[in-house]
């Protein structure tokens, strides 16, 4: 895990010499340190589907608890994949749109590469400090790549503008961090999420000082001005850091947080509030431009909306439907971006008004944009599709708020429908009036990248339910929903928690017939529980809750799950804090797990009958 972090860093450093010998052919050595993260995350596949965790750890400040802790769990795997594997595509797609003679290539390639490992340590970091450094790191290297054409004054003053909120966002979120970290007595993410601090003033104001660097790094409004002005990056800077990486490190932090504070009542309004309205302004701006990159720039705010919003309302199913979306949005946004550099590349310019035929001229590179597209627009059988039926299905049956940002959803979706017919319109087709465009011709290799991304997005549309056990192994995180959890496959999905109290004699619950309360002497750990009552754990992963089940009690029938009318025992026992993929550390257990203390609910039991 940490070898493949440090040889991103290690070749990037190398990049200047092997571009000055080996050209622009010095992009397909540089690929080899995503390409091979991108290998090892599939070999962990299994590992981090089933709710299990790989781990490494070094101390870094012992005496304020901060170490270098680095994790691989479901979340994580999908992040990796999507920042490694865009990655070597990127890299390889540079090899292509570049010439031999392009100015500081080799500082540009090395600087991609950079950001690529700061992007795949930030997404694997399980300590608040590590992540934030990590943070930076992104944010100083896109600041460079933004600011590749240093002759020009508009690449200059975007790459400024970039910098300047999203360090100033990550400054804010700084702050919350030492405050939650303080609060939670652990710098330690995963812990922090299996055990959250409770919801004082002082957690309420850190969550928002948090927000605000996850929505200024995600572009979401009112911090959405500096993504669009970054189109003044070369496109595959464009292609990776503006539809597949730094944009979804906000919506990664969100999605990471949300399991734990999603309760907490200032979490949910700004969401919510903020994420619909991006989702809106930014659908409607992309109709009214008439630069390829700039509509696409623009989509990308809205989607970036969408992500949040889903990723920030707190329920299981809003959480399948996010981690889909969040693998779909890279598949489709990433190439349609690729695609505007081959069209920009092949007749020398992006203006939607003097594009006429191309589609002509250019078949194999329609093709793949309207693969692409189709999956934008939710067409089926798309991913896409998938993903955003899956996200109406969770609105649909959450709260009243969230059923109407359904409706802002509804509104935000025909408005991606519009823009995206107009990109397809405007890059392809034949316009009245505009001559023919004439074309030079493009090779193989470089249309290989986005046609392979666009592919996996058709495969993966009928195909969803091979990344299902992933995708719920992240959403099991979170509560289970009362209404039945549906995947973006459309097949049902067993409820996240496992705790099953095996049958015994019953102890009498409290007169509301809720479990006792984390701070109640019944919730305390105790010795190890006897056969008759032993509450085993076993499934992807055990959602914590902030209401402990004392061991020694066996549940009130009238705090069973509906539909649920009978227990079942269950010999697996609960082994260590990270057996199951999270920390499970309820508190006052010391570094291993008290089955006397397991933190779990009645709304994450699982019914056996």
């Amino acid at each position: 895990m940490i070898a493949l972090i440090v040889s991103h860093f290690v070749l990037a450093a190398c990049a200047g010499p092997l571009v000055h010998r080996l050209g622009r052919r010095a992009f397909l050595v540089l690929a080899l340190p995503p390409a091979a993260a991108t290998v090892w995350a599939f070999t962990r596949w299994n590992t981090a589907a089933s709710g299990d965790a790989d781990t490494w750890s070094w101390q870094w400040i012992p005496d304020y608890d901060v170490s270098f802790d680095l994790r691989l769990d479901a979340l994580a795997e999908l992040m990796v994949l999507l920042a490694a594997g865009v990655g070597a595509l990127v890299l390889l797609y540079c090899a292509s749109y570049f010439r031999d003679d392009t100015p500081q290539l080799g500082r540009f390639a090395g600087n991609l590469l950079a950001f690529a490992g700061a992007m795949l340590a930030l997404v694997l970091a399980d300590d608040l400090i590590t992540l934030y450094v990590f943070w930076e790191l992104t944010t100083v290297f896109s600041y460079l790549l933004i600011g590749h054409g240093s002759e020009h004054r508009h690449s200059r003053r975007s790459a400024l503008q970039a910098l300047v909120v999203t360090t100033l966002g990550g400054l804010a979120m700084l702050v919350g961090f030492l405050v939650i970290g303080q609060a939670a007595g652990t710098y330690r993410i995963s812990t922090i999420v299996a055990d959250p601090p409770e919801a004082t003033l002082a957690v309420s104001i850190a969550l928002v000082l948090i927000l605000c660097g996850a929505l200024s790094k995600s572009a979401i409004w009112p911090f959405s001005m500096w993504l669009p002005n970054a189109m003044a990056a070369p496109t595959p800077v464009s292609a990776y850091l503006h539809a597949a990486a730094m944009v979804k490190a906000g919506v990664y932090l969100v999605a990471r947080l949300s399991p734990a504070f999603a309760d907490v009542p200032v979490w949910k309004p700004v969401i919510l509030v903020l994420g619909g309205a991006t989702m809106l302004l930014g659908g409607w701006r992309a109709l009214r431009l008439n630069d390829l990159k700039l509509v696409l720039a623009y989509g990308t705010v809205s989607q970036l909306g969408f992500l949040i919003l889903l990723a920030g309302t707190g329920n299981r199913n809003a959480a399948l439907a996010a981690a889909a979306m969040i693998l779909g949005h890279a598949l489709f946004k990433a190439p349609l971006f690729l695609v505007t550099g081959i069209v920009d590349h092949a007749t020398g310019t992006r203006d939607l008004r003097k594009l006429s035929g191309v589609g002509r001229s250019l078949p194999y590179v329609a093709g793949v944009a309207v693969l692409a597209a189709a999956s934008m627009a939710a067409l089926p059988p798309l991913l896409g599709f998938a993903a955003k039926e899956a996200a109406f299905e969770a609105l649909l049956h959450g709260t009243a708020a969230e059923r109407w940002a359904l409706a802002v959803v509804v509104a935000g979706s025909a408005l991606t429908t519009a823009y995206t017919l107009r990109f397809v319109w405007g890059a392809f087709a034949r316009k009245p009036g505009v001559p023919d465009t004439p074309v030079h011709r493009v090779g193989r290799a470089f249309l290989a990248p986005p046609a392979l991304l666009a592919v996996l997005g058709l495969v993966l549309g009928p195909g969803v339910g091979w990344t299902d056990r992933l995708l719920g192994a992240y959403a099991d995180t979170y509560p289970a929903p009362r209404t039945p959890t549906t995947s973006p496959s459309g097949t049902g999905s067993a409820p996240p928690c496992s705790c099953r109290p095996s049958p015994g004699p019953p102890v009498p619950s409290s007169s509301s017939g809720a479990p006792p309360s984390p701070r109640s002497p019944a919730a305390s750990p105790g010795p190890p529980p006897t056969a008759s009552s032993a509450i085993s754990c076993s499934g992807r992963n055990v959602s914590p809750s902030r209401s402990p089940v004392s061991s020694s009690a066996v549940p009130s029938p009238s705090t069973w799950p509906p539909r649920c009318s009978s227990w079942s025992a269950d010999s697996s026992p609960c082994s260590s804090p990270t057996s199951r993929g999270r920390a499970h550390r309820p508190p006052g257990s010391g570094t291993t797990c008290s089955r006397a203390a397991w933190p779990c609910s009645p709304a994450s039991w699982r019914c056996s009958a």
